[in-house]
């Protein structure tokens, strides 16, 4: 399944055209983004500037030569 993701204040732009569009394709649904953003964090958490490193037991890169 693929969302097409609406931001809510471009839904009456947007929204009807993309749904006629992506209409005869099942594996496409058009959904409207009702998040609020600076959305809260998790009791105690932060918010990564960039993403964690690799899971535990990943298989380490190969040095160059």
């Amino acid at each position: 399944m693929i969302y097409c993701v609406v931001p809510e204040e471009l839904v009456p732009e947007l929204f009807d055209r993309l749904n006629d569009y992506y209409a005869d394709d099942p594996h496409v649904e058009v959904i409207v983004d009702r998040r609020k953003s600076g959305g809260s964090l998790p009791e105690g958490g932060e918010r990564r500037s960039r993403p964690a490193g690799p899971p535990a037991g990943a298989i380490p890169r190969a040095a160059a030569e």
